[in-house]
């Protein structure tokens, strides 16, 4: 099998605890994004913007970066000088195009891999910044107006590895469960797994599925055997 990364939403709707979503999306940033389940763009709903913002402003604050063998340290630095500019180069590119950096978008100091937690708001959905995966602490933000204009932006890359959805209805929970094009969906959590069940990405993000009675498919070889018979006259 093969997992190759991904780009998965985070999905807010009016309905949903909103101190633990905005909890848990500060949270996309621990390991420095170096998460391919991470859910790094935030879908959020019009109506709780303000209010989201806030907590999760407050959540992102309490990050501390540093050496990853502290107990401390929430945010570890990336994994290579190399990375740290390709990150760096994602910011740099988004801002000239017309994003807004909310915050963040710097090296955290001049002689580390640290890069500090970014929060951008794309100019639109077709951004490099929304449509690509950086690998590093960058979070876009968009807002939507209804349930279907949340699920069109989830569906709108072209990865399928994860996504999060938080919302207080079970049935919403159902639909927009289904309707994400990704291979796994958390639903008013995060990464919880269970190995025993299937693991793998949609679109670009993988190819099969490790886990479960899928994986044992995966790495069976199917052979069809064609035998004629000889016939009596």
């Amino acid at each position: 099998t093969a997992e190759l990364g991904g780009k998965g939403p985070l999905i807010v709707f009016e309905d949903a605890d909103i101190e633990a979503a905005a909890r848990t999306a500060a949270g996309q940033y621990d390991d420095s994004g170096q998460v391919c389940l991470a859910g790094t763009r935030l879908l959020v709903a019009e109506g709780i913007l303000e209010e989201f913002l806030e907590r999760f402003d407050a959540h992102t604050d309490a990050h501390v970066l540093g050496d990853s063998r502290d107990p401390a340290t929430t945010i570890s630095p990336l994994i290579h000088p190399d990375h740290l500019a390709r990150v760096e180069g994602f910011v740099e590119r988004a801002r000239a195009r017309g994003d807004a950096v909310l915050r963040g978008g710097r090296r955290h100091r001049p002689d580390g891999l640290w890069y500090e937690p970014t929060l951008i708001r794309p100019a639109s959905n077709d951004s490099e910044i929304v449509q690509r995966e950086v690998f590093g602490p960058v979070l876009t933000l968009q807002t939507f107006a209804d349930e279907a204009e949340a699920v069109n932006l989830a569906n709108s890359t072209r990865y399928g590895l994860s996504g999060v959805v938080f919302t207080g209805s079970r049935e919403r929970a159902d639909r927009v469960g289904r309707s994400v094009r990704a291979g796994t969906v958390w639903v008013n959590c995060f990464l919880v797994r269970d190995l025993t069940a299937p693991f793998g990405g949609c679109g670009i993000s993988g190819l099969g599925r490790e886990g479960g009675d899928y994986a044992l498919d995966f790495h069976s070889d199917l052979k069809t055997v064609q035998i004629r018979q000889a016939t009596t006259a």
